[in-house]
């Protein structure tokens, strides 16, 4: 329901029985247009506060009665009890011949089932929208198990080169900036990265790129970035066949031809019998 109709059936409801509420009665009183009040009355019949109904008046003209209820479902109990409508003060209004499509003049009545005085409709309380969950940066550091670790730990170089890593990383964005343990805990991370064929270089700009506004937990969004983007395992390259040097020149001790061979000796002409160029 419209402000504007709750502020009228609530001006309404203030007035005494049998004051004429029509549009321009209404008009006259309120400082709304009538195409306003005509609007905020169909509401209020639509919403069951008004009621309207046609009745013949003396000298065969019509005119429309509405009837203004400060409880619309407590009176349709009523009304189902009874069989009848409630009972509402004479008609106070004028008559036409052809009932309008907007009754021009119309009365009110009290309620018979609830006579309490009415206060406005609380008006409907809007929902708090859901505030957007923050990017790239977790609530809090993965668990323990979740984090990567090399399938070989035992590897000190490459463990001192992960911390290394880590704590270097406040000299990229002092925002970066990490404790000890946050170190000890996540140098496993780095390891794992490092031994699937990660360069220091590209995981350093991993890291660090894009970081948010207000970043309060840099552990978190390492651990977070360490398990989210680990890289797969690089596939081994093929390795080329072992290098065999050859058999150095050796000149043969009867023709003098120079022929591989890994001792001195006779060229293969000479050892079977025939002449050598």
């Amino acid at each position: 329901m419209s402000f504007i109709a709750r502020m009228l059936g609530i001006f309404i409801q203030s007035m005494p029985p049998g004051t004429p509420i029509g549009i321009k009665d209404l008009a006259k009183r309120l400082s709304i247009g009538e195409i306003t009040i005509g609007k905020a009355l169909r509401e209020l019949v639509r919403f069951g506060y008004l009621e309207r109904s046609l009745e013949s008046l003396p000298g065969g003209r019509i005119a429309t009665r509405t009837v203004s209820f400060n409880h619309p479902r407590a009176a349709a109990m009523a009304r189902c009890r009874t069989g009848r409508a409630p009972a509402a003060p004479p008609v106070a209004a004028e008559s036409s011949d052809e009932a309008p499509p907007v009754p021009p003049v119309s009365d009110q009545a009290s309620d018979p089932v609830e006579p309490a005085p009415v206060a406005a409709p609380p008006e409907a309380v809007p929902e708090p929208e859901p505030q957007p969950e923050p990017e790239n940066e977790p609530a809090a550091a993965p668990p323990a198990s979740r984090l990567p670790v090399p399938r070989d730990p035992d590897n000190p170089g490459r463990r001192r080169l992960a911390c290394e890593v880590l704590a270097e990383l406040r000299r990229v964005d002092s925002r970066l900036l990490l404790g000890e343990r946050d170190v000890r805990y996540l140098a496993g991370g780095v390891e794992a990265w490092l031994e699937r064929g990660a360069g220091v270089e590209a995981l350093v700009g991993v890291l660090s790129a894009r970081l948010p506004d207000g970043l309060r937990n840099p552990a978190g969004l390492i651990a977070h970035r360490l398990t989210a983007q680990l890289p797969p395992p690089l596939v081994p390259l093929p390795r080329a066949p072992a290098f065999v040097a050859p058999d150095p020149f050796v000149n043969c001790t009867e023709c003098d031809l120079a022929f591989r061979s890994p001792t001195p000796g006779k060229c293969k002409c000479c050892r079977g019998g025939g002449s050598g160029s």
